[in-house]
């Protein structure tokens, strides 16, 4: 098993994420709740993901530069978000989402591969 540094970021950015993704998305299966009160719910939710981002990336800042941190939360949040909106608001995923998604990751792959022409 790989070194905690290079495994934590992973494990807490996709916890972050969950709690993150209720917080901004799941209010949206209660559309009859006031807005003031769906604030201040999400905003509580969104305590608990800086518990979980803040040491995935003070950790993870050990072993992986800030962008390819900022571009694992990204791909993480992708991958949250596409199983949330299916599982969770009854959402169809399409192709169109898939190549969106698939470029997304190659972006991604050029940050984890290190300098061009060098």
């Amino acid at each position: 098993m790989p070194p905690w540094p290079y495994v934590a970021p992973v494990v807490l950015l996709a916890l972050s994420n969950l709690f993150m993704t209720f917080a901004w998305y799941g209010h949206l299966k209660h559309k009859g709740s006031a807005l003031w009160l769906v604030v201040m719910v999400s905003w509580a939710i969104a305590f608990f993901e800086y518990w979980l981002a803040v040491p995935a990336n003070r950790i993870g800042h050990q072993v992986y530069s800030a962008a390819q941190l900022k571009t694992m939360q990204e791909v993480i949040t992708l991958v949250v978000f596409a199983g949330f909106s299916v599982l969770y608001l009854g959402e169809k995923l399409t192709l169109n989402h898939a190549v969106g998604f698939a470029f997304i990751a190659l972006g991604a792959w050029f940050v984890f591969r290190g300098p061009l022409g060098g």
